[in-house]
């Protein structure tokens, strides 16, 4: 059986892993436009129960991502300057570069050596293969090639991004709100490692305009992010790396599969970064995919439909929950308004995924008692 897998990010390397573990056989190919140290953004942010899946159905790969971690066990808000603890609501990270190499690694240690730096512009270019599976990202060549089987629809949201890193290491996942004379800025922030962190700077449209930044260089975009944001710094810089202004893009497929071809992680959709969800989806889907392929005896037609039936449950639940997080950033500059305990309860319960007071005293209840003295 021959497998090609275009694109070399966790869920492609994850399901040639996978693969290859199972059956020694199989030949597995992975292809990748990218050098092999390359990466955009900085850290990868899990819940602190999204590495669970890994640890039930491979406890190696687990172990060998788990050390490298960073861990904490509060959120952070941060509104005009009075900061509120959200108790109880843990996240891990990890660098996404790192990430990358020890799942290169796990691929090498089953005699899988990817193709870097090899630009593929037609499938055709592919040659023969039984399975041929889009792991190749937002910009998926697969699914561009069958947009109209697959049901293809791309939008992007109106806020603007740009994804810094810093020299601080922050003690907890914060979310820094900023209300200036340019307009209205937050920041999402986290350590991956030591001394280092992420920094996710995002301002609504109308801001994005009033500060000028489709003009401005880069350099001075970053200048301007740290002196917005100078407080939460705290005399740190921030860090480039391809850190332009993007719009975030909703991709989603009525059609996860089309004859030979399939997609998975953000190839197939995109969940919004504000819960952190994108690369565990993304190794979940690799995780489903060798189990159907398993099943169904490498049995692509069967096992294509039997994958998205399995994950397709799933992966609705955790996209409803990140549109409608993405929903709330896109009005954020509106909730600023509201004092800080309304701000953070409303910031909770945004996904949809806390909708009581009962189930939230059962996970903040820290949080829920100042809450419950700021209404009287």
């Amino acid at each position: 059986m021959r497998i090609v897998i275009l694109g070399a990010g966790p869920a492609g390397l994850y399901l040639a892993y996978l693969v290859r573990r199972r059956r020694a056989d199989a030949d597995v190919t992975v292809i990748e436009q990218n050098p092999a140290n390359a990466t955009f953004g900085f850290g990868v942010v899990f819940s602190d129960r999204a590495l669970e899946f890994l640890r039930e159905d491979d406890p190696e790969t687990y172990a060998a991502i788990a050390p490298a971690m960073e861990f904490w066990r509060d959120i952070t808000l941060v509104l005009r300057n009075e900061r509120v603890t959200l108790d109880g609501i843990g996240f891990a990270a990890v660098g996404r570069l790192q990430l990358l190499r020890m799942l290169q690694a796990r691929l090498a240690s089953v005699g899988v050596m990817p193709h870097y730096e090899r630009t593929v512009t037609a499938l055709d270019e592919l040659g023969e293969a039984d399975l041929v599976v889009g792991a190749d990202g937002v910009n998926s060549l697969v699914r561009r090639t069958f947009e109209q089987e697959f049901g293809t629809s791309v939008t992007y949201l109106n806020n603007r991004f740009a994804w810094f890193g810093t020299t601080k290491p922050f003690d907890t996942l914060t979310q820094t709100f900023r209300h200036t004379p340019i307009g209205d800025f937050n920041a999402h922030h986290y350590r991956y490692a030591r001394n280092r962190s992420t920094f996710v700077v995002e301002t609504d449209a109308a801001s994005f305009v009033r500060a000028g930044f489709e003009r401005m260089p880069a350099d001075d975009a970053r200048a301007l992010c740290e002196k917005v944001f100078a407080d939460a710094l705290g005399g740190h810089r921030l860090i480039s790396n391809n850190s332009i202004w993007r719009r975030f893009p909703q991709v989603t497929n009525a059609r996860w599969h089309h004859g030979k071809y399939v997609l998975i992680g953000d190839a197939l959709r995109t969940a919004h970064f504000s819960i952190g969800s994108g690369t565990r989806l993304a190794m979940e889907d690799a995780i489903a995919l060798d189990r159907a392929l398993a099943a169904h005896g490498d049995d692509v037609a069967a096992a294509l439909p039997a994958f998205a039936a399995a994950r397709r449950p799933i992966v609705k639940k955790i996209v409803g929950a990140a549109n409608a997080s993405a929903a709330w950033y896109e009005r954020f500059a509106e909730h600023m308004a509201l004092p800080p305990d309304d701000f953070a309860m409303s910031y909770l319960t945004r996904s949809g995924r806390i909708i009581d007071l009962a189930r939230l005293r059962a996970v903040s209840p820290q949080f829920v008692a100042r809450y419950e003295r700021s209404r009287g």
